[in-house]
Formats: C-alpha cells, structure tokens, sequence
C-alpha cells in the first residue's frame, strides 16, 4: 500500500513538468527565402487556450543568425530588437483571445547561406508555461541567374529545387510593356501562366500542387519570347 502511495503522489508530482503550452501557435513554420541584401515581413497567429489572461515574455533568442543578418519582432506597430530590447518584449492574451498583431522581419543579410533560429517565450507566472516559435532562412545570389532585358530586369526563380514555393524577383522598366511568365512541363504541356504586376517586385509560383519534375518557365515581353529556364520540383 505504501509502495501504491508513493508511486501516486511522485505521478502528481511530476504532472506539471509535462504539462502543455497553453498558447498555441496556429501560423506554420516561418521560412524566409529570398536574395542577398533583401528583407521579409511574416505576420505571426498565437492563441491562448486557456481560460485566464495569460502575459508571455521574450526569454531568448536561438540559432545562428550571421552577422550582417538582423531580427525585429514587431507586436502591432512597434518593432524590437531582441539582443537589445529583451525585456520590452511582451505579449498580453486575453482568455481564448487569437492574437494577429505579432510579426517577425528579417534582414537577409550580405552572403549566400541557410541556417535557422527559435523564439522563446513565457509566463513569469508559471516558468513551464512556454510557447516556441521556429524559424528557418535561405539566402540567395540572384545575379549569377539574371536576364536583363530593355523592358525587364529579371532573376531566377529559387530555390531551385523547390517542394512548395518559388519566387522570381524583377524589376519592370517599362511599365507599358506587358510581361508574363508561361510554366510548362518538360514534354511541353502548358501548366501555370503568370502575368507580372509593374508595381510589384517579385513573383510567388506555388508549386505544392505540381507533380515532380522538371519543368521550364518562360519570359514573354509583349508577346515575344526572351528566355526561357528551368524549374525542378521535387518531392
């Protein structure tokens, strides 16, 4: 009987050391792809599942982050940056509130590289009571890949292979012209037709829904083909 004591009260005991977050964070994974010397804005959706207004801080930051690369966490429309301003970092929750003011910046920084870091938060109320945000980055060289053009300056698209996104930057000179971009699959089957926006900078081809396989992406600039590359999309 003591023996059944003992081992009910150690179970009591260690109950709150696998107790849950009770915030959640409902956006997926952060990943930021993009070229040398740009910067991303990803907005962020946390909920508190809980029944009580709950405040989380900011308790460190993790990952390696180079050097010419900087990370801001904005909460509405101020922006903080987490090796300086650590303790003016926090988020209040109201109970089951949904919260979408939190968005992460990212300044890509000056070199071709990969690499990851992770927000941690929590409640100063109850030290296990945290919340994890994961974050993932690619950095590119566009100009080994660029087509100028009289109309159209144009980069590759990356990553290159890609499972789920591929972004081509451009910049249009001639807002007049119209300019597109025509995927088809390697046995010449049109898939996708994209036509470019002038005031836009990039272009976001999802291709989660593509089959694997190569394929290639054409640029029209007033109906005349100008190049034409290849895109590989894997699994």
């Amino acid at each position: 009987m003591k023996r059944i004591f003992l081992l009910f009260t150690c179970i009591l005991f260690m109950l709150p050391l696998f107790s849950e977050a009770q915030v959640r964070v409902l956006s997926e994974n952060i990943e930021f792809s993009g070229t040398i010397g740009s910067s991303q804005r990803k907005s962020l959706i946390i909920q508190n599942e809980s029944n009580q207004e709950k405040e989380y801080s900011l308790k460190f930051l993790r990952g390696n982050i180079g050097s010419s690369q900087n990370v801001k966490i904005c909460i509405g429309e101020k922006c903080f940056d987490p090796k300086r301003d650590l303790s003016k970092i926090k988020i209040s929750l109201k109970p089951g509130e949904i919260f979408t003011d939190l968005y992460l910046e990212f300044e890509l920084g000056i070199t071709e590289t990969k690499g990851n870091f992770d927000l941690h938060f929590y409640n100063s109320t109850n030290i296990r009571d945290v919340f994890v945000i994961e974050s993932v980055y690619e950095v590119f060289n566009p100009s080994a890949d660029e087509t100028n053009h009289k109309d159209i300056s144009i980069g590759g698209a990356y990553p290159n292979p890609t499972n789920r996104m591929a972004q081509i930057d451009y910049m249009i000179k001639n807002p007049k012209a119209v300019v597109k971009i025509s995927i088809n699959s390697f046995i010449g089957n049109p898939v996708a037709e994209y036509q470019l926006d002038p005031l836009q900078k990039s272009l976001v081809i999802n291709v989660a829904d593509f089959n694997p396989g190569v394929y290639f992406y054409t640029l029209f600039v007033d109906n005349k083909n100008i190049v034409t590359k290849k895109l590989v999309v894997k699994k």
